[in-house]
């Protein structure tokens, strides 16, 4: 059985820790995860079939990325941990699409991860060094306690579990081994991370920054707020083109052949009946009906006469928090969001809470705990989904289960008829989604739209990472790619991007001329703001009235404000006093902005802020520590990567554009 490094995550730098166990209880749950994990047994299962022509000639499998002692670092499990990292990459540099990253970040982030990996796969290999022995019983205790194998009743299911590991393709035995092997890693890690203490001065300067508040006074210079009257002239349109080379490029365009192979292209291809739909979602009735849900404040005092005269008192929602000074040090005053009946404790509370009219006092109510005074303040009532709403839902659902024990001899048949007769010869009967034309290395065509290239972004990704890195001309080979899905690529056209001419270039050198004087003409308004506020004393203080001026909210380093460009932000909180100014470009604006005031809360006043500082300050300190240690352990056994595989890897993220491998 092909093993996976223990899933202790240890993120580089300040990321957070998460062990296999926080996986695992999402694995469950989260469909793309489920289907990862399916992809990675799967692996294991073509071992003995498929997998052997992916085999390299060498002394390691091609499916290995990496290997730290006995444990095998796979290609798949790499990928999988590159595809779940690169959309938070994307959403740190404020991009819509990780395909926007540039190649040499993805190739940072894709040496970070398999150094991540490798990590894990070390302290797996030091916990099995140690002798670190965990019992049956907290095995199974944990795998009791996972919510995914409970049932209605909240106890373990054996039905249930047993549905939950044949849908994402892993078997018992393999779930008690990762299991053993994590809370083996915690027993090893959580005494060097807990052992971590941060002196009181690091807490007090690090409060110190991030819970001061600013005040400042801005003004927004947008470009196309600019009127510009001028034509240009013809030798205006040619200096600029001229000058601009970069901005008039055709990018290159390859013809391209693609077929992709997944559990989705074949589920469209199987009959689901409707009856079968129907049962699923009769399986499924919990899961649509959604109970009555309701808000509501409880008080609960000793005495009736007590919770009789606060009911007097609360009269309307807005006096909740006096009735909470109002209740005394022996009473208990609580808001509970979003309860179901069965969430309240007590029966006879329970039922009179939803009995009771919303906005308005109850009580007061004899419970186990004493005198109840309450008062509803949302109601949500019960829904339950329509069918029509899930169908589609649900048949695709039943669909993607049964494609995903087809696809394991689906890819076989694939592989042997691409070799037999490459692209041209693939039965139609098999589920294989097959494309062709021209795309650029964004995946669009040659109007701009993308590429009709079959599967979810990951997948689309690969495949033209693929189309630009093979040559032209090269037998297509089927490989696998993200979530599970199969493809292979043929390029048999390349045409070389090239500098548009002036003529080529047409009514786009006119608009970029006319954009870049906007530019300009922003540039010199916002100059003159700026220079005004610093003669002046701030923006405020500008007569006339600089136009448009806004005041903004209390910001912190914790809490900035979405209002303010996060350019302008960042450059604020390096200013040292109050009425400096500063101006920079912010998106299609230039901004100009005056810090108008400073404040730094007591920590006295701000305890709950200042115990996650210290939190936050000691789990980081945990982490280094960690990391630390986990150098430590690479002395003990050298990582052996398989540099092939890594190559590959890497070129399907950069799009072929690295040198060398992961090291």
């Amino acid at each position: 059985m092909v093993r996976t490094p223990c899933s202790v995550r240890l993120c580089l730098g300040a990321g957070a820790g998460f062990f296999m166990l926080s996986f695992l209880y999402r694995v469950f749950v989260d469909s793309w995860v489920g289907r990862i994990v399916a992809g990675l047994f799967f692996l294991a299962f073509i071992g003995f079939g498929v997998g052997d022509v992916l085999m390299n000639i060498g002394t390691e499998r091609a499916d290995v990325a990496a290997r730290v002692g006995s444990r095998p670092i796979l290609v798949q499990s790499y990928q999988n941990a590159l595809q779940s990292e690169m959309p938070q990459v994307a959403q740190s540099m404020h991009l819509s699409d990780p395909a926007q990253i540039p190649p040499a970040t993805r190739e940072q982030v894709a040496r970070q991860v398999l150094q991540r990996l490798v990590l894990q796969a070390e302290i797996a290999e030091a916990a099995d060094r140690h002798g670190l022995i965990v019992p049956d019983s907290v095995v199974r205790d944990e795998i009791f306690s996972i919510p995914a194998f409970r049932g209605t009743n909240g106890q373990f299911d054996r039905a249930l579990f047993n549905d939950r590991l044949h849908r994402t393709g892993m078997t018992e035995g393999r779930l008690i081994e990762l299991v053993r092997q994590e809370q083996a890693s915690r027993v090893l890690l959580e005494p060097i991370r807990d052992g971590a203490t941060v002196p009181d001065v690091m807490v007090r300067r690090l409060f110190d920054f991030e819970a001061q508040t600013r005040t400042i006074d801005l003004v927004r210079v947008p470009f196309d707020s600019q009127q510009v009257t001028a034509t240009p002239t013809p030798a205006q349109l040619a200096r600029y083109h001229a000058n601009h080379p970069w901005e008039f490029t055709a990018p290159e365009y390859r013809h391209a052949r693609v077929v992709v192979l997944s559990a989705d292209t074949i589920g469209r291809m199987l009959d689901i009946t409707d009856a079968e739909v129907q049962k699923s979602y009769q399986d499924q009735a919990q899961t649509f009906s959604a109970p009555e849900r309701r808000s509501v404040q409880i008080v609960t005092v000793p005495t009736q006469d007590r919770a009789t005269a606060l009911r007097a008192r609360w009269t309307d929602a807005g006096a909740w928090a006096q009735v909470q000074k109002d209740a005394g040090r022996d009473a208990a005053a609580v808001e509970l969001p979003g309860m179901k009946q069965a969430d309240i404790p007590s029966a006879d509370l329970g039922r009179a809470i939803f009995a009771a009219p919303v906005d308005v006092t109850q009580g007061p109510v004899k419970s186990e705990g004493g005198w109840v005074v309450f008062r509803v303040t949302t109601l949500t009532p019960a829904h339950t989904t329509p069918f029509a709403d899930v169908k589609q839902a649900l048949h695709d659902q039943i669909a993607h289960t049964r494609a995903q024990a087809l696809l394991a001899d689906r890819v076989q048949k694939l592989q042997d008829a691409i070799a037999g007769g490459g692209l041209d010869s693939i039965p139609a009967d098999l589920g294989a989604v097959a494309v062709s034309g021209d795309l650029d290395a964004s995946g669009n065509t040659h109007e701009g739209t993308p590429a009709p290239i079959p599967g979810s972004d990951a997948v689309r990704q690969a495949v033209i990472a693929r189309v630009f890195s093979q040559a032209k001309g090269a037998s297509p080979v089927l490989v696998q790619g993200p979530d599970g899905a199969w493809y292979a690529v043929s390029v048999d056209g390349v045409t070389p991007g090239h500098a548009l001419d002036l003529a080529e270039a047409g009514p786009r050198v006119a608009a970029a001329w006319q954009a870049d004087v906007r530019r300009h003409m922003a540039d010199q308004q916002a100059t003159a703001f700026y220079n005004q506020a610093q003669g002046q004393g701030g923006l405020a203080h500008v007569t006339p009235a600089v136009p448009g001026l806004e005041h903004s909210q209390p910001i912190s380093p914790m809490q900035p404000a979405p209002e303010i460009p996060r350019e302008v932000a960042a450059l604020i909180f390096r200013l040292e006093k109050v009425g400096q100014n500063v101006m920079t470009e912010a998106g299609d604006s230039y901004v100009v902005a005056t810090l108008t005031a400073i404040n730094h809360p007591d920590p006295a006043t701000q305890k709950d802020l200042y115990g996650r500082v210290r939190a936050g300050l000691t789990q980081s300190m945990g982490e280094d520590i960690e990391m630390g240690y986990g150098g430590a352990l690479e002395a003990i056994v050298k990582p052996r990567p398989n540099e092939s595989a890594l190559r590959a890897v890497m070129a399907e993220v950069t799009g072929g554009q690295n040198t060398g491998t992961a090291q």
